[in-house]
């Protein structure tokens, strides 16, 4: 099939969704993913947490103008996309200072046991607490792009890997699975595949890299109560929150991958239920399912948003890393003006984040 576009998106996960559905109605958009269905890899993968505090400076900016996006699109769709659930760090009173940042604010080691009956006090000094952050029906929001995207006439096309790219005076030919497709602008939002997608396209690449993530939901002998914040240890060896009757849980293991289908490591469960087990007093007794995700940084650790300093018309929307979903409505915001030639709301933002050489 032969397509012509004003933008072309390269990936169907939650950043290309969500930069789909605002450019609808604006210009022709096409988007291709590789996978046979959308938002398959990292943005299925979520732990559905947003949480204000969390990462650098850029990032909580753009996690706050994701929460007022998204309670608008509550208010003017019906949708609940949105629920309280504050965010706990724990550890030692040298990690949770280094971590606490914006919305986090400390609390006393008495009020985190209350908080969370179940930490065992002896295994932390130190506690703060983010009570902006909230829970996130990423499912819910994917479905609400989706329909937004098809509805406004954007042409879907999954079991759609991109294979050649070519430069031309006025905009891109662009081979995607069967089709042959040509756009004024090309869109790499490919997640950890986002520099093999450049190396297609003779664009030079980011330096970007995906870093497994697994976490899994637990049967224990205890219960965490309705209103338990999500806990997370300040030195990044794992996290957990309530989960229906159980928890979902994570090592937060952060290892170089190779762009892939990621799938769960054994030992790293094992060794995160023992860690659990010490920490706590949940009494994990069993995994029902377990799944890996990959995060995708540049060794900034900041997304890259922006035109290609070279490459005329490519696109860069990439390197999200873990902050995916709680910065997606505001890098789709920051992307689209960029990429209708509209005056940004944020423009040192969008200079902080511009892909560089």
């Amino acid at each position: 099939m032969a397509l012509n576009a004003d933008v072309l998106i390269v990936g169907g996960g939650i950043a290309g969704l969500s930069l789909a559905s605002l450019l609808a109605g604006h210009c022709t958009v096409v988007l291709v993913e590789a996978e046979q269905e959308l938002a398959y890899h990292a943005s299925s993968r979520s732990a559905r947490q947003l949480i204000p505090s969390y990462g650098p400076p850029a990032v909580q900016q753009l996690t706050n103008r994701t929460l007022d996006l998204l309670r608008t699109t509550e208010k003017d769709h019906n949708l609940q996309l949105l629920a309280p659930r504050s965010f706990m760090l724990i550890g030692s009173e040298q990690d949770v200072a280094e971590r606490s940042s914006g919305a986090m604010t400390a609390i006393s080691h008495q009020e985190a046991l209350s908080l969370c009956r179940q930490l065992r006090p002896e295994t932390f000094a130190a506690a703060g607490i983010d009570t902006t952050s909230v829970g996130l029906d990423s499912a819910a929001l994917i479905d609400h792009h989706r329909q937004v995207a098809f509805g406004a006439g954007v042409t879907v096309l999954t079991g759609a890997k991109i294979h050649s790219a070519q430069q031309l005076k006025n905009g891109w030919n662009v081979g995607a699975g069967a089709h042959a497709i040509h756009s004024a602008v090309l869109v790499n939002a490919a997640g950890a595949w986002a520099d093999e997608v450049a190396v297609i396209s003779g664009v030079e690449i980011q330096g970007l890299r995906p870093y497994r993530r697994t976490a899994a939901v637990v049967r224990m002998t205890g219960e965490l109560a309705p209103g338990t914040p999500m806990v997370a240890a300040a030195d990044d060896s794992f996290y957990f929150r309530r989960e229906g009757a159980g928890a979902l849980i994570s090592p937060c293991e952060s290892v170089p991958s190779v762009p892939e289908d990621a799938q769960p490591v054994a030992a790293d469960l094992t060794a995160l239920l023992h860690r659990l087990n010490e920490a706590t007093t949940l009494g994990i007794t069993s995994i029902d399912r377990a799944w890996t995700g990959l995060r995708t940084s540049t060794k900034a650790g900041l997304p890259v948003v922006g035109f290609d300093p070279e490459a005329a018309g490519f696109f860069w929307l990439a390197g999200q890393g873990g902050y995916g979903f709680q910065t997606s409505s505001g890098i789709a915001e920051l992307a689209a003006a960029l990429i209708l030639g509209e005056e940004s709301n944020v423009p040192l933002l969008a200079d902080t984040l511009r892909p560089t050489r």
